[in-house]
């Protein structure tokens, strides 16, 4: 099968697919995984003045004018900093609190089939309460909030974007989930903890963002206690993409741009690097194939939308991206929005364009899933 290297052991396809949600407990909007807002005007600059978000813009988007990933794999902190300094108020209005996407059943709403998805990849980790866990580039720390509630284990988010940090770190604190869940603000390139510090390390859709998937999954591998699990779900092109393809090599540019990626990997890259660091893959799968909605579909512009079913959804519909985008261009004209907004509302677009067109044309999955574990000895 695509992506299957070695003697790994596959599980039965049922045991792959997350299984189907119990009906949802009913919470309140504080406790609300994914709880979406307004566009937050205070935050557009993220970290950077706003004086600084024009310049930075432009020198964010010339590091994608040539398809060579040279350039971005050797200045990855500046690029990923950039985008997410750029991007994350935008990520909020049409993400929420979690910057993902999810296995999805038809029956379920994007923000079920979100918590699902971060519990599905949680019932992997085999930690209990008081176990220490670390979430590897955990954005403004959704999904660690959602897993310790789960768990009851202890989580530290790891994030080298200070803008992301103290969002994060005052969610937490508006949430009242200050006492196991917490933050570090660090490279995963170069984690600052002593080996065997956890029990276990998951990561959703951020590992894709290291310039090295091999020293990255090696870093995570030394901080992880013996027998303890990386479960991990992972941006890849699959066994359909075509490098001679020139509409193939588009699409992946696009995607590059759009979501601050250096480099792009195959579901076969992912497996020589994790083996390479040292683990023992035990499941690995594209839970892509077992979804009855596909995964672009929240992003999809196009897409059938059902007010009355996922009104949250709207922002992402043909209509809501018009509006947004025309809102952003006022806001920026009459100096209430920072300079440079245009242009990331603008990357962003295609961003998410070259990730439908990617996936319609099954050239790229955001939901490869592997656990893996560190040998005893």
């Amino acid at each position: 099968p695509p992506c299957q290297q070695g003697p790994i052991t596959r599980t039965p396809r049922d045991d792959l697919s997350p299984p189907p949600p119990p009906p949802p407990a009913r919470r309140e909007p504080a406790e609300m995984a994914s709880k979406t807002s307004g566009l937050n005007l205070r935050h557009m600059a993220g970290s950077l003045d706003a004086k600084e978000t024009g310049k930075a813009t432009k020198d964010y988007e010339d590091y994608f004018k040539e398809e060579d990933d040279s350039k971005r794999t050797g200045n990855y902190t500046d690029v990923v900093n950039k985008y997410y300094d750029l991007a994350t108020s935008f990520y909020e209005y049409g993400w929420g609190e979690s910057f993902h996407f999810a296995h999805r059943y038809k029956w379920e709403t994007l923000r079920e089939s979100i918590i699902r998805h971060e519990h599905f990849l949680a019932s992997k980790l085999n930690v209990k309460r008081g176990d220490k866990v670390l979430d590897v580039g955990c954005g403004v720390g959704g999904p660690l909030r959602e897993i310790a509630a789960f768990t009851g284990a202890d989580i530290t988010g790891l994030n080298n974007n200070a803008f992301q940090v103290s969002r994060g770190e005052e969610m937490n604190r508006k949430t009242g989930r200050h006492d196991n869940c917490g933050f570090i603000k660090a490279d995963f390139m170069k984690i600052p903890m002593p080996d065997n510090s956890y029990d276990a390390v998951y990561q959703i859709e951020a590992t894709c963002h290291a310039p090295d998937a091999v020293g990255c999954y090696s870093e995570i591998f030394r901080v992880l206690k013996p027998g303890g699990v990386f479960a991990s779900y992972e941006w890849c092109l699959t066994d359909a993409y075509d490098a001679t393809n020139a509409e193939h090599r588009r699409i992946r540019q696009e995607i590059l741009i759009g979501n601050g990626l250096p480099t792009a990997r195959t579901c076969n890259d992912v497996l020589d690097a994790m083996k390479a660091a040292g683990f023992e893959v035990t499941e690995e799968a594209d839970l892509v194939k077992t979804a009855d909605v596909t995964w672009y579909e929240p992003i999809d512009p196009y897409r059938f939308w059902v007010p009355w079913r996922d009104f949250w959804s709207f922002k992402t519909t043909l209509w809501g991206r018009g509006l947004t985008h025309y809102l952003v261009w006022v806001l920026e004209a009459v100096g209430i929005a920072p300079k440079g907004s245009m242009g990331v509302s603008g990357f962003l677009k295609k961003g998410a364009d070259g990730l439908v067109a990617g996936g319609k044309a099954g050239i790229y999955t955001v939901m490869y899933f592997t656990a893996a574990k560190k040998p005893l000895k």
